[in-house]
C-alpha cells in the first residue's frame, strides 16, 4: 500500500514520536497537536521529537489544520491512498514510520480529544525511559463509558493473559522502539486490526510478548466525543471481539498455562484522586429492545452455540420482567468463552456470530446499568474487578470447552 507523505521540515531521526491517527478532524486536530508540542518541551527537551499525523486521506482538510498548527516541533503528515480507511491503517503507517526514524518511545493520542495536558505527554512517555516497553493509560471514566471496555475486553484479556490491564482499549498508549519493531514484523494485520481491532491487538501482543508494561495514569477524565450505548458501539464491538477471539487461536498454548492475573505497576498519582468525568447519555430502552428481540431472533444460534446448561440458564434470564432484569457475570462469562469456542471452530460464520452476540452484550450492559446506577465511581470499580474475578473463577469452563472440541 502506497503512503502519502509530507515532511517540510525533512525529519529523519527522531527519539519520540507522538502519533495522532485521524479520519475528518480538521476542527479539532490543532489541539492534541499543540498539547503534544507543549509536553515534548516541556518534559523531553533535551530529546529529539516529531510530531506525526496519520491519516485516511481526509477530504475536510485535516492535513492543512494539523501542518499549519503552531508548534516548534517538526510535524510530518502521513496517509493511506483515498478510500483507504481504518484507525489500524493510520497505526501501521504509525509503527513502520517510527522503526523507520529509528525512535526510542512512541505515544498516541486520539485526535478528538479535549481534555488533553502537556502532562499526558510525560506520563505516556516517561515509563518508557525507564525500561517499560509498554504504557496503558489510566482514566477517571464515567461509569457508564466503555461497556466494551467493562464488559469484556478488560475481564477476558486480564482471564486470558494473566496482566490486569484496565484499558486495554484505551485511545492513548505508548510503546518502545523495541515493541515497535514487534508490531511492524508480525503478520496477523487483518482487516479488524486494520480497524478498531487495534488497540487490543496491541494491548494483547504487549502482554503475550512477556515485556515490561505500566499503566499511566493520566491525571485526569477523558474527555471526547462519546457514542451514545446502543448505537454507536457496533463496529468497535466487532473489530475488538473479533480480535480478541481470532488472537485466542493463535496465542491458545500461552493462555491455557495463565491461572490467575497480576496486577500492573501505575505511574503517576493512582486513582484515589476525586474528579468528575463528563455524563455519559444510555438509552435503557434501546439495551432492552435489542437484548429482547435479538434473544428471539437468534434463538437458533444459541441453541447451537451455547452448552445446555448455560443456554437453560439464558432462557430464564430472558424470560425476566425488566424492572427484575439481571445478567449475572458468571453466565456472561459462559457465554463469551462458548462464542469464542464457537468463533475458533466456526460453527457458524464469523460475522454471524458476533452479530449473534450483540443483543446478549446489550442485555449484559443494561443489567450493569441497573446494578450500578446509585453507585460512585469507586464503588462501580469494585463491581467491575468482582466481574473480572468471576472470569478468572470461570476459565476452567472455557478451558474444558476449547481444548474437548
Amino acid at each position: 500500500m502506497q503512503v502519502i507523505e509530507d515532511n517540510p521540515q525533512e525529519t529523519t531521526q527522531a527519539d519520540i514520536v507522538v502519533g495522532i491517527p485521524s479520519y475528518n478532524e480538521a476542527d479539532r486536530i490543532a489541539f492534541p497537536t499543540q498539547r503534544a508540542d507543549e509536553g515534548l518541551r516541556q518534559f523531553f527537551a533535551d530529546r529529539s521529537a516529531v510530531i506525526l499525523n496519520c491519516d485516511n486521506n481526509s477530504p475536510d482538510g485535516t492535513r492543512e489544520a494539523f501542518l499549519g498548527a503552531p508548534t516548534q516541533t517538526p510535524k510530518i503528515y502521513l496517509s493511506t491512498p483515498d478510500n483507504i480507511r481504518g484507525k489500524g491503517y493510520n497505526i501501521r503507517n504509525l509503527i513502520r514510520k517510527a522503526v523507520d526514524l529509528s525512535a526510542k518511545a512512541v505515544i498516541v493520542l486520539d485526535a478528538d480529544l479535549k481534555s488533553i495536558t502537556p502532562r499526558w505527554i510525560r506520563n505516556l512517555g516517561e515509563p518508557i525511559f525507564e525500561d517499560s516497553h509498554y504504557v496503558a493509560p489510566l482514566y477517571v471514566r464515567h461509569k457508564y463509558e466503555g461497556p466494551v471496555t467493562n464488559n469484556i475486553a478488560y475481564p477476558l484479556t486480564r482471564a486470558l493473559y494473566g496482566r490486569r490491564i484496565r484499558q486495554p482499549i484505551g485511545g492513548e498508549f505508548g510503546f518502545s522502539g523495541e515493541m515497535a519493531r514487534k508490531f511492524a514484523e508480525t503478520e496477523e494485520w487483518d482487516e479488524a486490526v486494520l480497524n478498531f481491532g487495534i488497540d487490543v491487538w496491541m494491548s494483547t501482543t504487549a502482554m503475550r510478548s512477556g515485556v515490561e508494561m505500566t499503566q499511566s495514569f493520566m491525571g485526569g477524565p477523558r474527555i471526547h466525543e462519546i457514542k451514545d450505548t446502543a448505537a454507536g458501539t457496533a463496529q468497535i464491538f466487532r473489530n475488538v471481539v473479533g480480535t480478541i477471539f481470532q488472537l485466542m487461536r493463535g496465542h491458545e498454548t500461552f493462555w491455557r498455562e495463565v491461572k490467575w492475573s497480576k496486577p500492573t505497576a501505575i505511574f503517576g498519582f493512582g486513582l484515589g484522586e476525586i474528579e468528575v468525568p463528563p455524563p455519559v447519555k444510555v438509552d435503557a430502552d434501546a439495551l432492552w429492545n435489542e437484548f429482547d428481540v435479538g434473544v428471539r431472533s437468534q434463538a437458533d444460534m444459541y441453541t447451537a452455540i451455547l452448552k445446555p446448561e448455560c443456554h437453560e440458564k439464558l432462557l430464564e434470564v430472558a424470560g425476566l420482567p425488566r424492572e427484575a432484569f439481571e445478567f449475572p457475570t458468571v453466565l456472561w462469562a459462559q457465554v463469551i468463552y462458548d462464542f469464542a469456542w464457537a468463533y475458533k471452530n466456526q460453527v457458524f460464520p464469523h460475522e454471524d456470530l458476533l452479530t449473534g452476540l450483540m443483543p446478549l452484550f446489550y442485555g449484559k450492559t443494561l443489567s450493569f446499568v441497573l446494578e450500578t446506577e446509585a453507585m460512585n465511581t469507586h464503588q462501580v470499580e469494585e463491581i467491575i474487578e468482582e466481574q473480572c474475578l468471576q472470569f478468572e473463577k470461570t476459565k476452567p469452563y472455557l478451558l474444558e470447552r476449547w481444548f474437548s472440541g
